[in-house]
């Protein structure tokens, strides 16, 4: 969608890279609050940089899913630098909610990983590789939706590639051995390594593999074996620990099929914990009636307390506090 860049007025930064500054801005024509990406001014001369921007656009273009941040078109300023228009996401970033609250639940993680599937899964649909799947990467509305952003390193497998054979690209934490060792043939299954980095994050609070510098941790995605999920995360049900460490798999094929297998997955987990979430609040529910309706009788006839009974202890119980008060008089 080609749109002219005198549509918005633009507010403050609020992002800026190695490429282009994100700015807050209104669209005049609509009325809407959106997010806008400029090209700097430093490298707007660069035509693998241009390219690269312009390949951006056209990925986004190709995408439309809720949990994937939306793109409203773009153009060209009036210094012709090149400029597109996003949906602005103003909830923070799953970085700042790791930061401040160190680990999630495994019911918080499955909740967000369900959304993040179905992100993964409508971008292969696209033959869209997102390559840079992290935390950072992952926008939160204030109504708990999380979207997936930032496709500046993604890779179009339907089209050429402008990154060059052999060349590392994505994040030192999250990057798929495949994707370390610069692989021709990068596929969804790179993202779904990532994914399994992510998650063994928010179930323990640390990425799978740590280190100084970026030589150790490359070190560590391509031989080691992440700590067992049961050492810090217990509470962590065996078939998600299980789940996460396939995705964590050395080669790709070993990995999960797809994302929507993952999703499956926790779908059922959710589905299960729900059903018992249900249970215990009818039994809450039904304990509440009897009580209700009898409040001297607790669950079962065998526990049935009788009025002699409860009369007794309240006379027993006033005569001490009398004597403890005439005690405390002396």
């Amino acid at each position: 969608m080609k749109r002219q860049f005198e549509e918005f007025e633009l507010g403050d930064i609020i992002g800026t890279g190695t490429v282009g500054s994100i700015y807050r801005a209104t669209d005049l024509s609509q009325g809407e609050v959106r997010a806008v990406k400029v090209l700097q001014h430093g490298v707007s001369q660069d035509q693998n940089i241009v390219s690269r921007f312009e390949r951006e656009m056209l990925i986004l273009s190709k995408l439309n899913h809720p949990n994937i941040v939306s793109y409203y078109g773009g153009g060209r300023t009036d210094d012709g630098r090149l400029f597109y228009v996003m949906e602005l996401v103003e909830g923070g970033t799953l970085k700042q909610v790791l930061r401040s609250h160190n680990k999630l639940s495994w019911h918080e993680t499955i909740n967000y990983g369900i959304q993040i599937c179905s992100a993964l899964q409508h971008a292969h649909n696209h033959s869209i590789i997102h390559r840079d799947l992290k935390p950072a990467n992952l926008f939160l509305t204030y109504e708990g939706q999380l979207k997936l952003g930032d496709f500046g390193i993604a890779l179009d497998a339907g089209e050429s590639d402008l990154t060059a054979s052999g060349m590392t690209v994505g994040s030192w934490l999250y990057m798929s051995p495949e994707q370390i060792r610069g692989d021709d043939r990068i596929t969804g299954q790179a993202d779904l390594y990532s994914l399994g980095c992510l998650f063994y994050e928010m179930l323990t609070g640390n990425p799978p593999f740590q280190g100084t510098t970026f030589p150790v941790i490359f070190e560590q995605h391509l031989k080691e074996s992440p700590t067992p999920l049961h050492l810090n995360a217990p509470e962590t049900p065996d078939s998600l620990q299980k789940l996460v460490l396939q995705q964590l798999a050395k080669s790709p094929q070993e990995r999960p099929f797809n994302a929507r297998t993952i999703q499956g997955v926790m779908s059922e987990l959710k589905l299960d914990w729900e059903e018992d979430e249900q249970r215990y609040q009818a039994e809450l529910s039904r304990l509440k009636v009897a009580f209700d309706a009898d409040p001297f009788t607790v669950y079962g006839p065998s526990r049935e307390v009788s009025w002699k009974t409860l009369i007794m202890w309240l006379t027993i119980l006033g005569m001490g506090i009398t004597i403890l008060g005439l005690f405390q008089n002396s």
